[in-house]
């Protein structure tokens, strides 16, 4: 009715023709002034009020957040509630929020069907490969996560690794069935070159791999070629690795990296699973039953390897059971391995040895030829740089 009017009086307006007012206001069955009302400009309430949201405050952070690489609309309100503010609402209504401002990232779905198995049958893994993520000091971490994930539970383990070499593949499961409490009956792999050889067009499980399986009493099966929805459920897991994304910039260490993706983990396995309905947590306590048990003490540390993969920081060290030890200052940003033997850590280059430390319970732990010689990148004076070495490493030892 009201666009009916509005209609009319513009082309009366336009005709330049007087309306009639009291006519307009009996034949449409509301007041003269109303009419009058419309007549000079009057278009009626909104369909839509523009009223403020809780959300307007974080929407220039909700923006920024979405454009980091890897970082879905779920990722940032579970980002935002945990480290921002935690009464912004429901995630419905934040994903709303999204769209009406166009905020979203765009994404193409693609369907795939699901395949179900019992308690303690299988378990499905893969690789979340070279994420990167800069700390507050814009320096780039680039790691990979291992997705171990049980079959019927959908409980899952993210274990934090820098390569996705064989052993690291075995060091992973072991970690996995030890933070489950046992082993599946099998394990669903891709064609991950850490577990199968290749020769030509064959694949062929490797012997490394057959023994480890042997030795923890499960089968390996391989996932067909092009196939990759067979492993569907640990696909899908994949997506809740994307919540690590809105934390760029948020954290400083090796350590607060691994720490958050520990805290996603166990987010993860608290809520409601789309697929079940059920949390993974509850029905892991069912699941968990069914696992066979772990072989023995001496089996398990046989396949272990007691070196540890880090990458050398800016202030040539290391991190190591939250301590820090130093390294010769060219080894920056390279990758190293870390070994404990007796009470020494020893840092090798590839098969070189670099450094070698006491293990400590200080917080920081340079030899002074190492600062000396990150002094000397910034000091040309050697008199300067051995005072100055001195007095700041006995300052820091008074201090940690």
């Amino acid at each position: 009715m009201e666009m009916a009017l509005i209609t009319q009086l513009k082309i009366l307006k336009l005709s330049k023709i007087k309306p009639n007012f009291s006519k307009l206001a009996r034949e449409y069955e509301i007041d003269r002034r109303t009419v009058k009302k419309y007549y000079d400009g009057y278009e009626g309430k909104p369909a839509h009020r523009n009223k403020a949201s809780k959300l307007d405050k974080h929407k220039q952070l909700i923006a920024q957040k979405l454009q980091i690489k890897g970082a879905n609309v779920k990722a940032v309100y579970e980002f935002i509630v945990d480290e921002v503010d935690e009464n912004i609402g429901t995630y419905s209504n934040f994903n709303k929020y999204v769209v009406a401002n166009n905020l979203r990232p765009k994404t193409v779905a693609k369907g795939h069907p699901r395949y179900e198995t019992v308690p303690g049958i299988q378990a499905q893994v893969d690789w979340k490969k070279d994420i990167k993520i800069a700390n507050c000091y814009g320096e780039i971490f680039t790691f990979q996560v291992f997705d171990y994930k049980l079959g019927y539970s959908r409980y899952p383990i993210f274990t934090y690794k820098l390569y996705k070499t064989r052993q690291d593949v075995i060091d992973c499961l072991i970690a996995s069935f030890k933070a489950t409490g046992g082993v599946p009956r099998e394990i669903l792999f891709d064609n991950m070159s850490s577990v199968v050889d290749r020769d030509g067009n064959r694949r062929n499980i490797s012997n490394r791999m057959k023994a480890f399986a042997k030795d923890f009493n499960f089968k390996i099966k391989l996932c067909k070629t092009r196939h990759p929805f067979t492993k569907g459920k640990v696909e899908v897991l994949n997506k809740f690795l994307a919540w690590i994304y809105p934390y760029e910039g948020e954290f400083e260490t090796e350590e607060e990296l691994i720490a958050i993706l520990e805290k996603i983990n166990a987010k993860v396995i608290r809520r409601t699973c789309d697929e079940t309905g059920v949390p993974p947590l509850l029905l892991f306590q069912k699941e968990k039953e069914y696992l066979q048990s772990l072989p023995s003490k001496e089996v398990i540390e046989s396949y272990l390897t007691c070196d540890r993969q880090t990458i050398v920081r800016k202030d040539s060290m290391v991190t190591f059971m939250k301590c820090k030890y130093s390294v010769p200052a060219e080894y920056i940003e390279k990758p190293v391995r870390l070994c404990v033997i007796n009470d020494q850590l020893e840092i090798y280059y590839s098969t070189e040895l670099i450094a070698k430390h006491r293990l400590s319970d200080k917080k920081l732990n340079y030899k002074t030829s190492h600062y000396k010689q990150l002094l000397s990148g910034c000091i040309e004076d050697n008199a300067t740089i051995d005072e100055l070495a001195e007095g700041n490493l006995r300052q820091l030892d008074q201090l940690l």
